[in-house]
């Protein structure tokens, strides 16, 4: 049986100052630095969801900002088409009048050449008249 005397005081108390020294040596220290630990993977979890935060946001930015160049290229490209047409059908007018001018000259020129043909004709018929009868009658007409 147990007996109660001094050494078991002797021994609770030498079992109180271990504990009371294992606390303070040995698990203070440990829940330091687990708290300490656990400080740490919060701040950096927070630190993570303000990183995805910041490139969900960046993210939706970028494609903003893409979907507006497209946008602004789109506008661009349509009004440079727009410009082209334009300038084509310029273009194409300037091209249609000077070949209506220059058709309108080559028959003035043709008609020119036409009368002058049929002058120069009308000036030699009584010649080409003598010529023929001569050849005909086989002797000048006077």
């Amino acid at each position: 049986m147990v007996k109660i005397d001094m050494s078991l005081f002797i021994q609770i108390a030498n079992f109180l100052f271990l504990i009371w020294a294992m606390n303070r040596v040995v698990y203070k220290p440990v829940r330091q630095m687990l708290a300490q630990r656990n400080a740490k993977i919060s701040g950096l979890e927070n630190t993570i969801a303000v990183s995805e935060e910041g490139v969900t946001a960046k993210d939706e930015a970028m494609r903003a900002g893409m979907k507006a160049a497209r946008e602004k290229g789109l506008k661009e490209k349509e009004q440079l088409e727009a410009q082209a047409r334009q300038a084509e059908s310029e273009l194409i007018e300037k091209i249609n009048e000077k070949a209506r001018m220059d058709l309108e000259q080559m028959r003035d020129k043709i008609v020119s050449e036409a009368q002058d043909a049929r002058q120069a004709l009308q000036r030699e018929i009584d010649r080409f008249a003598d010529d023929i009868c001569v050849k005909i009658l086989g002797r000048a007409v006077s």
